[in-house]
């Protein structure tokens, strides 16, 4: 047995008494006016009996014109108010539990639907943004994962064969620093994991100081000597010296330290890496250089994407989550980083950067 709503019938009952009030109203005012009228205009006088007959017609007459008014009241908030709203909470319950897939389709161009239609709209926007975030988490969590797993399960292999017996001290060696290559590995990803949360979530905020920027290039690249040695990689440098800017120092380190990383890593032995420094009244740009194997077109839309790696050949040299932190403190600092490479030639990134307001200024050594 279907429940009776007494709530729906309250709000008719409601809607009905409001409509009767004000035909009643109206009418009243638009007779007492036409009897007024009528008596001193034409002399007409209204009998008791005859104002009776009026009274019992024009209030038969209010009460259908408020029925009236509720049915068509009723209708119209059937078609203009309950559907839309009914579609809208349809769709808002499937959102909800997790079918970010969900869109609602806008009642054309009538201007009655206008209001709802911006609804909708901004509720379409709600749910593409959610698939795209919920896709991310997925991505992010299956590829923390597997970028977990691989580090663990290497140390896990050269455990395993440090304890066979008679094992030479060559061998020894040589297990011993794949477990510790991979320890770096591991702990660098989990550093960049915990840099890049924060960045993303605005738990780190940058603190602005004037700072020899040129200094800051040189010992980043020092860092470095050891690669470049091993590797046989010319080096080639052009930074101007002098070079002042107000950024957060630290944050930027993250930078140089990612994009000269990822020119070693990438550089074949005997190749060559340049590093310039270039300024003009307003702004400071870095370009890190290198003569590696280069990327695809297609992977330079994606390599500021975490987790991204467009040869897989090289997946064991990184996680792919450097360039996402650098892309991320570049936009923090308000710059621009730009990347241009050919497959077999190499590849040169850009970071633009405001100067200093005073430029020159330099601070005592």
């Amino acid at each position: 047995m279907k429940k009776i709503n007494f709530k729906r019938i309250f709000y008719i009952l409601n809607n009905w008494f409001v409509f009767f009030l004000l035909a009643a109203f109206v009418v009243t005012c638009c007779m007492t006016l036409f009897i007024t009228i009528m008596s001193e205009t034409l002399g007409i006088v209204f009998t008791e009996e005859n104002i009776s007959t009026a009274a019992k017609l024009t209030f038969g007459n209010v009460i259908l014109i408020s029925l009236l008014f509720t049915i068509i009241d009723a209708a119209r908030r059937k078609l203009m108010v309950d559907r839309p709203t009914k579609r809208i909470t349809d769709a808002g319950k499937k959102l909800t539990d997790g079918d970010f897939s969900v869109r609602i389709q806008p009642f054309g161009d009538s201007y009655a639907y206008e209001s709802f239609n911006s609804i909708i709209d901004c509720f379409n926007k709600l749910s593409e943004e959610l698939g795209s975030v919920e896709t991310l988490r997925t991505d992010f969590i299956a590829n923390v994962s597997h970028e977990l797993k691989t580090p663990l399960a290497v140390m896990q292999n050269y455990g395993t064969m440090l304890q066979a017996p008679g094992l030479s001290d060559e061998k020894r060696i040589e297990y011993a620093k794949g477990i510790t290559d991979n320890s770096k590995r591991l702990a660098s990803l989990i550093t960049n994991i915990l840099k890049l949360n924060k960045l993303e979530n605005q738990q780190i905020f940058p603190v602005s100081e004037r700072y020899d920027l040129s200094e800051q290039l040189c010992q980043c690249l020092l860092q470095f000597e050891d690669i470049w040695d091993e590797k046989g990689i010319d080096i080639e440098t052009e930074i101007e010296d002098k070079i002042y800017i107000d950024s957060d120092s630290e944050l930027l380190s993250l930078v140089w330290n990612n994009l000269l990383s990822n020119a070693f890593k990438f550089t074949d032995n005997g190749g060559k890496v340049s590093v310039s420094l270039t300024a003009d009244s307003n702004y400071v740009t870095v370009a890190v250089t290198d003569t590696g194997c280069g990327i695809s077109p297609e992977t330079g839309k994606h390599i500021f994407e975490k987790f991204y790696q467009g040869d897989t050949s090289h997946a064991t040299m990184g996680n792919g989550l450097g360039l996402a932190l650098v892309k991320r403190v570049v936009d923090i600092m308000q710059g621009e980083i730009a990347v241009e490479s050919s497959v077999g030639k190499g590849t040169a990134f850009k970071v633009t950067l405001k100067r200093s307001e005073t430029i020159g200024t330099e601070k005592a050594d």
